[in-house]
């Protein structure tokens, strides 16, 4: 999601990542695919939040006495959603708004949760469907240092038409050319940043840095990063509703996914909320604890998990 010195950082990272230069041996997508196989395949995005929630997913349905395969660290939703449509992938957790305005129909004016999942149960191909949404959301947003905002006066996107010629944003490289990103800014408030600095769209801790040391005047941050509380950012207003709704919903593929998996994963929904996933994300990166172990807590202390 996310200039000169940092950039060396920045092409390490992104070469690291699953998704971000390797060979065909490090892509999570091959290997045996799922489909109505033997094993539920779940998969992730590559950032930390969204393979917490692939854990939890993942956990869950074991927890039902249901086979998993991993396929976590994938990429952007321009990755892996043909997967999902095409059985590669039987379960993934993906955000609704982001869902449909990337993926499904890039012109929808849906905002609202409800308006959302009607649309996304119209058109959605028809291998593939959502589950129960959570009212857990974790969202895009555009955030700046409290500094900024204060020298610019900042505080909802529309004010920043003015002087984004003079800033630079950071953010992963699809957020340029998205609907709820680049794109939407300019038609929806009128808003050009001067410069775009992208990132890997894991790099969420560089991302933080190179906004804090002034690399990047805004960054496009998600709402549960612990960074917004700890390091008092300012996450910008969007009166225009620019960022819809965002509610963690499996995405799954029909055939693959029978009564208990469902019943599983739509237990998830009913439980998790936005609070838990900015707990779990401060465990996940301040305290660097393991996706695997936090899933477990946060499953067991739900009760969905013995």
């Amino acid at each position: 999601m996310y200039r000169g010195v940092a950039f060396g950082l920045i092409t390490a990272l992104s070469l690291t990542a699953c998704g971000g230069g390797g060979g065909s041996d490090d892509n999570p997508l091959t290997g045996d695919s799922g489909g109505g196989g033997s094993s539920l395949v779940v998969g992730s995005a590559n950032f930390p939040g969204n393979q917490l929630l692939a854990e939890i997913y993942a956990q869950a349905l074991e927890d039902k006495n249901l086979k998993v395969t991993r396929k976590f660290d994938i990429g952007a939703r321009e990755v892996y959603y043909d997967q999902i449509v095409k059985g590669g992938i039987d379960v993934f957790p993906e955000y609704n708004g982001a869902l449909l305005s990337v993926a499904v129909d890039k012109n929808s004016t849906a905002t609202g949760t409800e308006e959302i999942n009607a649309e996304l149960k119209a058109k959605l191909p028809k291998s593939v469907e959502i589950l129960d949404s959570a009212a857990a959301e974790d969202k895009d947003s555009v955030t700046v240092t409290a500094s900024t905002a204060k020298k610019y006066d900042l505080k909802t996107l529309a004010d920043l038409k003015p002087v984004a010629g003079d800033l630079t944003l950071g953010a992963g490289s699809e957020f340029k050319t998205r609907t709820q990103g680049g794109v939407g800014l300019k038609k929806v408030y009128g808003v050009e940043f001067g410069k775009f600095q992208p990132l890997d769209a894991g790099a969420q801790t560089t991302l933080v840095k190179l906004l804090k040391d002034d690399k990047v005047q805004a960054a496009n941050l998600y709402t549960t990063d612990p960074a917004i509380i700890e390091d008092k950012l300012v996450v910008l207003e969007d009166p225009k509703n620019l960022f819809s709704s965002q509610n963690v919903t499996p995405l799954v593929y029909k055939k693959a996914v029978d009564a208990k998996a469902r019943e599983a994963l739509n237990a998830v929904s009913a439980k998790l909320t936005t609070e838990d996933l900015l707990e779990m994300m401060k465990k996940l990166v301040n305290d660097k604890e393991d996706a695997s172990v936090v899933a477990e807590e946060w499953l067991k202390k739900s009760g969905l998990t013995g």
